[in-house]
């Protein structure tokens, strides 16, 4: 008797591919119909069908930003000293100073999908009497996305703003006023934004995919198996590391004048305001991951029926699923490398002098006088860090630019703030 023997395997392609900081990525639709069908009596029939998918995303960035800002301006320091015979007066200009710092590093996005066969089809039919038929199916998908972020940020703002610190002593004969502007640094603003992590892996626009087996129409005494195997690993991690220092100085003066030991006429020191609005804002760290933890199998279909008398029939599916992410953040505030004591994150010093003048030891017909103006000063610190997110992986979250708020550092720090609302 001439035996007919009809094997048909068809596989979709098998890929193993590595993805280096990529954003977005799209794995192969795998599709696998195993079909053993049609042969004769005493035939012996396998098919071996073996899939293995790798992708793996790593992104990492590494930041090292140091800042360092000094900013001197003064229009006072004046002398005007051992004249004699008319009027004396110093005036001075106002000093204003503004100082914006952003620094915002770090980003990662990846999205991962079709990291999921879509479709196997395992068919073993109408086979002949006492055949022996096998079919192996074998498919294992695996997806890693590791992202990892370093920054060390050093920010050094120095700003001295000076229209006092003036002098006007030993005169004789007339009229003696320091009159000062005013120093304002108004806007002295640092903003940090490191360290952002966006992940998505998922099975794609279809969700999971489907499993059939069917054993069906073979004859007597025949010997049928299929044996198929199913495993998806999924892991993501995530780490940041920010260590971040910012030192901020901040002195204006229109006091410390003096107008000492001067005859013949009145003594006047009349000083300007000095005002200081600090604000300090960091971002740092955070992770947010979107996994598809479905098992790649969402509809499983077995069949065995129709099959002939005293004929052996397996049908064997393994299904496995491995979903992992880890995330980690670290923030400190140490010398530039990780180890030593730990410092100040932020140290920030304002001095706002109006006041210290003298006028003493004068000599003149009234009583000398002093008006000083205000000394005002508004300093806002705010550190959010250390975020993690598993499940709802937003990609249009975005690090904001450093704004003009005109001075207002509760816009600035509304705008952060929601981003993590």
């Amino acid at each position: 008797m001439k035996q007919m023997h009809k094997l048909i395997v068809r596989a979709g392609a098998a890929a193993s591919t590595t993805a280096l900081v990529l954003s977005s990525f799209i794995g192969p639709a795998l599709a696998v119909d195993v079909v053993i069908e049609g042969n004769g009596s005493n035939s012996d029939n396998t098919a071996n069908v073996a899939i293995q998918n790798d992708t793996t995303v790593t992104q990492t960035n590494y930041a090292n930003i140091t800042n360092d800002v000094d900013v001197d301006a003064n229009t006072g320091k004046n002398d005007a000293n051992d004249n004699t015979g008319g009027d004396v007066s110093i005036n001075t200009g106002d000093a204003s100073a503004d100082v914006g710092v952003s620094n915002t590093a770090n980003s990662n996005t990846a999205e991962v999908t079709g990291c999921c066969p879509e479709e196997i089809n395992v068919t073993i039919k109408d086979n002949g009497t006492y055949s022996d038929n096998d079919a192996n199916v074998a498919v294992q998908t695996k997806t890693t996305v590791d992202q990892d972020n370093t920054a060390y940020v050093k920010n050094d703002v120095d700003v001295d703003l000076d229209t006092g610190k003036n002098d006007a002593n030993d005169n004789t004969g007339g009229d003696v006023s320091i009159t000062t502007g005013n120093a304002s640094a108004d806007s002295v603003m640092i903003s940090n934004v490191v360290n952002k992590n966006v992940a998505s892996v998922s099975s794609g626009p279809n969700g999971g995919g489907s499993l059939s087996v069917w054993i069906s129409g073979n004859g007597s005494n025949s010997d049928n198996t299929a044996n198929v195997a199913v495993a998806s690993a999924k892991t993501i991690q995530q780490t940041n590391y920010a260590n971040i220092s910012n030192d901020v100085d901040v002195d204006a003066d229109t006091g410390k004048n003096d107008a000492n030991d001067n005859t013949g006429g009145e003594v006047s020191i009349d000083t300007g305001d000095a005002s200081a609005d600090v604000w300090v804002g960091n971002l740092a760290n955070f992770n947010a991951a979107d996994i598809d933890a479905c098992g790649c199998i969402l509809d499983l279909s077995i069949k065995i029926k129709d099959n002939g008398t005293y004929s052996d029939n397996d049908a064997n599916v393994a299904l496995a699923s491995l979903t992992l992410v880890d995330q980690d953040n670290t923030y400190e505030c140490k010398p530039n490398y990780r180890g030593g004591w730990h410092k100040k994150c932020n140290d920030v010093d304002v001095d706002l002098d109006t006041g210290a003048n003298d006028a003493n030891d004068n000599t003149q017909d009234g009583e000398p006088e002093i008006t000083t103006g205000d000394a005002s000063g508004d300093v806002m610190v705010e550190t959010t860090a250390n975020s993690n997110v598993v499940g709802d992986a937003d990609f249009d979250f975005d690090f904001p630019e450093l704004p003009d708020f005109d001075g207002s550092s509760a816009s600035l720090l509304l705008l952060l703030l929601a981003l993590f609302s």
